[in-house]
């Protein structure tokens, strides 16, 4: 069980260095490329519109063994780096962007549930931690790492890194990763039979509104710590570190938690804590030590809520589990997309740069309620279906 759980997570820390790697190479790949940072973040967006537009792909996959769909996703996350590794140009980077986000949504999705199935009665919601733990994983190890070698050689050898991490994940699924149960097949209508119940909506709501609200903030990390607190260009690389272990440790407390409190409210609650710390680094922003221990604190909370509801859909999901689990990905990725756009759109406009980081507040705090609702509507009386 062990074994199949650090498979898959093998995968999540690819796709962790090729999600959050822009977010450390901003400014450099902006000057490689001559183009803006707005346009640079679009870089962003093209990825999350990937995610977005392959998910529902498993819609069409409900009688696929989910083993064989997690090497065909391990198999593309490795040709969508590597055709990144090798663009030529800013449109080309654009379009392997796009492609390098189509398997991330399906690759959570249908890990969420390959990962209750190996875990023990009781710990699905810290076997899928486990999982999301490799993406941790590469912002505490791998996100650095890259960013160091955009620095101090070409961004084209990190992307490089991630194909291969996509490699190894598809040899490691084969060897790790047992054949389990299928899903129950209810037919193609069926998959979206979950969808008339309230619970996924105040779910896929809350996710959205609370990664649109961090996200504003997290795209643009690289100016804000370099034009804003000061911090020089070369020390991306530590500073990545240091976001990269909020992340590890938020996920970690999160996944430990989740036995004890119901996803919902744990997942309102991490979300909640956001506000203090953006309105914080807002003011506070260009202090140094005070930047670097909100980042740390922005980035457990960016983490730390998405585990329990990435958990908690698949029981609300009866018949379209896949669907279900891809879902909360769209949502996240729907959320980053935005909030590249939003960001990009106050800096245009001739804000600061702090300025993306209280923007999304207001929005944080109506995917909160959500969360808050779900978990007075249902999940105090009646617990999480499972």
């Amino acid at each position: 069980m062990k074994k199949g759980l650090f498979a898959l997570s093998m995968g999540t820390f690819a796709l962790g260095i090729s999600e959050f790697l822009m977010m450390g190479i901003l400014g450099k790949l902006a000057d490689d490329l001559g183009v803006t940072i707005t346009e640079a973040g679009h870089l962003i967006s093209a990825y999350a519109t990937g995610v977005c537009v392959g998910a529902p792909a498993l819609l069409f996959a409900r009688k696929v063994p989910l083993k064989r769909i997690m090497l065909v996703l391990a198999a593309v996350i490795a040709v969508g780096n590597l055709f990144a590794s090798l663009a030529p140009n800013y449109w080309s980077l654009f379009a392997a962007r796009f492609i390098s986000g189509l398997p991330h949504g399906a690759y959570f999705g249908v890990g969420a549930i390959v990962a209750r199935r190996l875990s023990k009665p009781g710990y699905e919601v810290a076997a899928v931690s486990f999982m999301i733990g490799g993406m941790t994983v590469a912002t505490l190890a791998g996100v650095p790492l890259g960013t160091f070698i955009t620095n101090n050689f070409t961004w084209r050898i990190a992307f490089l890194i991630v194909a291969l991490s996509g490699v190894a994940t598809l040899v490691a699924i084969r060897c790790w990763v047992p054949q389990v149960k299928g899903l129950l097949d209810l037919g193609f209508k069926g998959q979206f039979r979950f969808l008339k119940t309230l619970p996924p909506w105040l779910i896929f709501g809350g996710v959205i509104f609370g990664q649109i609200g961090l996200y504003c903030w997290y795209s643009y990390i690289d100016p804000q710590l370099t034009d804003v607190a000061g911090f020089s260009a070369d020390s991306l690389s530590w500073l990545m570190v240091l976001a990269g272990f909020g992340m590890f440790a938020g996920n970690l407390i999160v996944g430990r938690l989740g036995s004890r409190f119901r996803p919902s409210a744990l997942s309102a609650s991490v979300e909640a804590c956001a506000i203090p710390v953006l309105l914080a680094f807002y003011f506070f922003g260009d202090v140094k030590v005070l930047a670097v221990i909100l980042m740390m604190l922005g980035t457990a909370i960016l983490f730390g809520s998405g585990s329990p509801v990435q958990s908690s859909i698949v029981g609300y999901a009866k018949g379209g589990e896949m669907l279900g689990a891809a879902s909360i990905q769209i949502a996240y990725n729907a959320g980053n997309a935005i909030a590249a756009w939003i960001g990009g759109a106050v800096i245009k406009a001739g804000y600061s740069y702090s300025a993306t980081s209280v923007i999304g507040i207001p929005i944080i705090m109506l995917g909160s309620i959500m969360l808050y609702i779900l978990y007075f509507y249902r999940e105090r009386k009646y617990g999480v279906p499972e």
